[in-house]
């Protein structure tokens, strides 16, 4: 299978950049660029790629607004939102994500870890360093009255123990074979109980698992130094 990507970025010479790596390789295309976020909105829906590489500084129509469109759009529940951003301690990244994006790369990342981050969010899993994400949710998306939170303590209570558990796992940036190796069980049976819990929770993929998990309390208190962050 070809993953179709569309690079949306107002810098010409890193679409081009970017155009080259992915071109370069048998198994990515570019399917078009946008230059603004209005018109990642209109290519979104009229090519509908697998992932649309998303700077987390657009012009006009900003970042959330281009998340919250693309991912709360049913026609493209198929379609993965990757962030790209020079700061992972970023308000815009933390909203991106609790908004539906799949997970967020630093620009500095190397040739091979962003070919190999765009693979992840197009099979299915979450991009999401562990240890940047609890920062971003413990500093801006932990407040009880902030309007993207997307879970309290009570809403785990529909969840059985098993699947608190599996959850947790996936919190924890655990791949499906990971979770299944800990857990005793198969990797399917992994990903039946991953549907459920997104299911219940009302999440639409695995990155906003992650900050369920981690606006719900399931993963404990933050340590300190994120706290203070």
């Amino acid at each position: 299978m070809t993953i179709r990507v569309l690079l949306a970025d107002d810098q010409a010479l890193l679409r081009a950049t970017l155009r080259l790596l992915i071109d370069s390789c048998d198994d990515m295309e570019v399917v078009d660029e946008a230059t603004d976020g209005a018109q990642a909105i209109e290519l979104t829906r009229t090519h509908r790629p697998d992932v649309v590489l998303l700077d987390v500084r657009m012009p006009g129509t900003d970042v959330l607004t281009v998340t919250s469109a693309l991912c709360g759009d049913p026609e493209l529940s198929a379609v993965r939102v990757l962030i790209l951003t020079t700061s992972e301690l970023d308000r815009d990244v933390a909203r991106a994500l609790a908004a539906g994006a799949s997970g967020f790369l630093g620009t500095d990342v190397t040739a091979d870890a962003f070919l190999e981050g765009v693979r992840t969010v197009t099979s299915g899993q979450a991009l999401l360093s562990p240890l940047a994400t609890r920062a971003l949710i413990t500093r801006f998306l932990a407040n009880p009255t902030d309007e993207f939170r997307l879970a309290t303590p009570e809403d785990l209570v529909a969840l059985s123990a098993r699947e608190r558990e599996v959850l947790g796992r996936v919190a924890e940036g655990r791949s499906d074979t990971e979770i299944a190796e800990r857990l005793g069980f198969d990797a399917a049976e992994v990903r039946a109980h991953i549907h459920q819990v997104r299911t219940k929770l009302g999440a639409r993929d695995r990155a906003q698992l992650v900050v369920i998990a981690h606006q719900s309390g399931l993963l404990g208190a933050a340590p300190p130094l994120l706290t203070a962050l």
